[in-house]
């Protein structure tokens, strides 16, 4: 099933989305590993749970963009 443009667009921005999570999540994991390493930890934690909740709304949005490839998700007008 062919997706509509306006289902291509969407799925495009939530492919957009997750990789731009991701890539922020790695960033921070970086952060924290640094401050942990400089005895920031309780900043570091912080960080660290940012990030995993980063990577949990990436898993998310990859999952939603799967499922408008599918057809099973569409936009509406």
């Amino acid at each position: 099933m062919s997706l509509t443009k306006p289902n291509q667009q969407l799925r495009r921005d939530l492919k957009e989305a997750a990789a731009l999570l991701k890539w922020s999540g790695v960033d921070l994991m970086r952060a924290a590993v640094n401050l942990f390493e400089a005895r920031h930890e309780e900043v570091a934690r912080e960080l660290i749970e940012i990030g995993t909740r980063f990577q949990t709304v990436e898993d998310l949005m990859a999952g939603h963009a799967e499922k408008m490839k599918a057809g099973r998700i569409l936009r509406d007008a």
